[in-house]
């Protein structure tokens, strides 16, 4: 064999490891959370009961999840510069695995939260810092492919996760749902040691602990203001509180940043608007999502009297059909460009949103899932051009941070999503004269939710018509 056919094949292999398995093994790691969280959601009900909690409490293990990734995701770009992104993504996957084996002996709800506080520390450091390895190793006309490959298997939690989940707590102990992850972890890391490049540390700035202070206080106030938003749990003096010293620690934030060259997180990311069409538009879309595995659990389990299984059963659907358009993504965007995908997949998958709430106890099982297949499908292709866009105006030395603030900006609005759709269960509940949630009082969420994700064409049609071309390949004729 000639030098130059051993130097192609070697760029061959190469590019194979840079193209699907490090992209996947970083997936893997992401399939253990998106598990986690849409067995949880369909499993919400079953745990109440178990804890004697209600349903409407029990969110709280979601929304303390975010709570930590929010306060934590600040710090991982600068941990992954200061200590290298490889040991820092290893290092997260086993305390993920420890925390969900921690989540899996608790006895109660507090025992419950404050594991998942430990596991949304762990998770705040894997999702961004595992991107970050593939946005340093990866061409960018390669990485809406690597994005796809990804988000494959992350997907695979959706997709067998309510299904999975509703079967945990139908016909076994509700403590397997978080004692799954164990293997997942513990293959996870040997390929990680095996497969994922050593990115090398960088020139890391002094740690911006003012900067963390202020946006971790921040973010946990909102969140738990959110949280408790509508409910009797604090008064309402309290929970305006909360809001006020929130937007206030994130204003304060603001103004010091400006100041600071090292601040932790970098706001001028913001002034690209591919990367604000990304995540603040994406935000409104997100938002819906944080809040739609809550909101379809307690409407066929609570509205419509399903078991846990039979609702798994009836949503794992709607993952598959994001799984299938995984494939389809990269050509679409060469095909059309990120804007005309975005703003008419935008209409599609809102309307999708919307159909939700003309779901009945007595509509059939097939066009349930027909909706739902069809709505993740196409809410698969956008949140793959979200996530490639991103990155579509950033230069290598800003990767970290973009990686950070557009993973910190999905929690954020997660928790929104979650906390919004508690609050508006409880404000149609109260609005009916009802104690229990019905059909009649979780429908009408479902219209709210899916009317806000409208909102992010505002960001998508002020795109120019050329945005991320060199992310996706497209030739213009």
């Amino acid at each position: 064999m000639t030098e130059a056919a051993v130097d192609t094949a070697a760029e061959s292999r190469d590019a194979f490891t840079r193209g699907w398995i490090v992209p996947g093994i970083i997936g893997a790691a992401m399939m253990m959370q998106t598990l986690s969280a849409t067995v949880l959601s369909n499993a919400l009900p079953t745990l109440a009961r178990v804890m004697h909690e209600d349903p409407l409490r029990l969110n709280l293990a979601i929304s303390m999840y975010i709570l930590a990734a929010a306060i934590f995701l600040p710090v991982s770009g600068w941990a992954a510069d200061k200590f290298g992104a490889k040991r820092v993504f290893l290092t997260a996957t086993i305390l993920y695995a420890l925390a969900s084996a921690a989540c899996g002996f608790a006895n109660n709800l507090t025992q419950l939260v404050a594991a998942r506080f430990v596991q949304g520390i762990a998770g705040a450091m894997m999702l961004p810092v595992g991107r970050l390895v593939l946005l340093r190793t990866t061409p960018k006309a390669e990485l809406v492919g690597a994005m796809s490959v990804l988000t494959m298997p992350a997907l695979l939690g959706p997709v067998i996760g309510p299904l999975l989940g509703g079967a945990i707590v139908t016909f076994a102990d509700w403590r397997w749902i978080f004692f799954m992850n164990l293997p997942i972890a513990a293959v996870g890391s040997v390929l990680i040691q095996r497969y994922v490049p050593n990115v090398a540390e960088q020139d890391a700035p002094p740690i911006d602990l003012i900067g963390i202070v202020l946006t971790g206080v921040g973010l946990a106030a909102l969140i738990f203001g959110f949280e408790n938003l509508g409910r009797a749990f604090l008064p309402p003096l309290a929970v305006a509180g909360l809001f006020g010293f929130g937007l206030a620690c994130l204003v304060a934030y603001g103004v010091y940043s400006r100041s600071n060259p090292h601040a932790i997180l970098d706001l001028s990311l913001f002034r690209l608007q591919t990367f604000t069409a990304s995540v603040v538009g994406g935000g409104f879309m997100r938002l819906a999502m944080g809040a739609m595995p809550f909101m379809l659990a307690m409407l066929l389990q609570i509205g419509f009297g399903m078991s846990a299984f039979q609702a798994g059963a009836m949503t794992f659907i709607s993952a598959a059909g994001a799984l299938v358009m995984k494939t389809a993504a990269p050509p679409i965007l060469r095909r059309f460009g990120f804007r005309r995908v975005l703003c008419v997949n935008a209409v599609i998958t809102g309307v999708s949103f919307l159909a939700y709430a003309l779901f009945k106890a007595d509509t059939p099982h097939y066009v349930i899932m027909l909706i739902l297949l069809v709505g993740g499908f196409f809410r698969s292709l956008q949140f793959t051009s979200l996530n490639g866009l991103s990155y579509a105006e950033i230069e290598q030395h800003q990767m970290s941070r973009a990686s950070t603030m557009s993973s910190m900006a999905q929690q954020l609005t997660q928790s929104i999503g979650i906390g919004l759709a508690a609050t508006l269960l409880h404000v149609f509940m109260v609005s009916h004269h009802q104690t229990h949630m019905t059909v009649d009082t979780i429908s009408p969420a479902f219209l709210v939710i899916g009317g806000l994700t409208f909102l992010s064409l505002i960001f998508y049609v002020r795109l120019p018509d050329n945005a991320g071309d060199d992310m996706n390949g497209r030739v213009r004729s």
